[in-house]
């Protein structure tokens, strides 16, 4: 059974990084990408997050299922922003240009599709580079890393445990499905929509209580050998930061000034063609 969003040990520049770059460029193209508006900053990211996305080598099979999810999210998320505040595009850029008018108060202008599509990209900049970073990372080597650059041992074990776990959770997810569907409970594209979402829905239960189960076992185990009670400890899979790692720092560091330059010179986040 194919797992998703699973570390593969693969030969790419972007898996001999250090789990410490790795995070940082994470972190910083979030910062940015949830500060601009500015479409033409937006654009580049995305292009960028795409090509990073292609050199990690990331296959469809690790990220498919849960890209789909994102998806359905980001449509729902688009729809109930233009349902509950049609007018914020109106309201933000200043003018308003009626393609045609829906129904009530609802009136589908440039403007609003205009804000709904920098906040789609907004999402597509940052997903590619959330997908890189757990399939690139060895979540070993990453708590070493943390450690090493000062994070508790304790907190980069509670991250590792917690990407390391990611297959095994989706393991059960698709344990419980085929338990569901032997008991005739359709999950398949055969069922309408809103029973897949529904049915799906009643999967959480379970699964929320396997994974506590799961967690009180790994935290019995961790209290039987004595985990936590030294300040310090060694590390099998401690990685130093090596000339790329710097290099790709400086580059991102460098990036997100001139991002965040272009963004807010004239004082708005917002790039707005309509004047």
């Amino acid at each position: 059974m194919a797992r998703v969003l699973s570390y593969e040990k693969k030969d790419t520049w972007i898996h001999e990084l250090s789990g410490v770059t790795k995070l940082i460029f994470f972190l910083l193209w979030s910062v940015v990408s949830m500060l601009t508006y500015d479409t033409r900053v937006l654009l580049v990211m995305l292009v960028c997050s795409l090509v990073i996305f292609a050199v990690s080598k990331t296959q469809w099979r690790q990220v498919g299922t849960v890209f789909k999810f994102i998806l359905l999210f980001l449509c729902l998320n688009l729809l109930a922003i233009f349902f509950f505040s049609p007018d914020q595009g109106t309201k933000i850029y200043g003018t308003k240009t009626v393609l045609t008018h829906l129904f009530g108060l609802y009136d589908l202008t440039v403007e609003q599709l205009f804000y709904e599509f920098n906040v789609m990209i907004k999402y597509f900049t940052v997903i590619p580079a959330v997908f890189m970073f757990i399939v690139t990372t060895n979540p070993s080597e990453f708590a070493a890393s943390l450690n090493r650059i000062g994070v508790s041992y304790k907190i980069g074990y509670s991250i590792a445990i917690a990407l390391r776990y990611i297959p095994d959770v989706q393991g059960d997810f698709e344990k419980i499905k085929h338990a569901q569907e032997a008991r005739g409970i359709e999950m398949s594209s055969k069922a309408s929509f809103g029973s897949r979402i529904k049915n799906t829905a009643a999967i959480m239960f379970p699964l929320v209580f396997s994974s506590m189960d799961r967690i009180d076992v790994v935290s019995n185990a961790m209290e039987l050998r004595g985990f936590g009670k030294h300040r310090k400890r060694t590390w099998y899979m401690g990685k130093p930061l090596k000339r790329n790692d710097y290099l790709t720092i400086v580059v991102t560091v460098v990036f997100a000034v001139i991002a965040l330059g272009i963004t807010y010179y004239d004082g708005d986040r917002f790039y707005n063609p309509f004047v």
